[in-house]
């Protein structure tokens, strides 16, 4: 297991409630040996709560902001499953995410 997701526990909700922490334990229970899912403090993207980035080495890195942990954790979810079938990271059709690829900020090369 070499994919690593991020999620930045700084971040509040549009409700103001932390988001990032309960997102973090419900996602590595839907992805399990998968992923190793972390959070960080701050990923410095606090206007556009929660963010959320997948990285792997060898890989292309993607950055999300504007994720909702209420809505959008199992989104996360598939989309991981992608990124593990994608031998370079790149995912060319990411409609199977939901909403979550409108939450896209970038795709930042290998």
């Amino acid at each position: 297991m070499t994919q690593r997701i991020t999620i930045c526990s700084g971040c509040r909700t549009a409700g103001n409630q932390p988001g990032g922490d309960v997102m973090a334990a419900e996602l590595q229970g839907l992805v399990g040996d998968l992923a190793s899912v972390g959070t960080v403090e701050c990923m410095i993207v606090c206007g556009q709560p929660v963010t959320v980035s997948v990285r792997e080495e060898g890989k292309v890195a993607y950055l999300f902001s504007g994720v909702d942990p209420a809505s959008q954790v199992e989104e996360l979810a598939t989309f991981a499953r992608l990124y593990a079938e994608a031998p370079d990271g790149v995912i060319d059709d990411v409609r199977p995410c939901g909403e979550l690829r409108f939450r896209l900020i970038g795709r930042i090369p290998a």
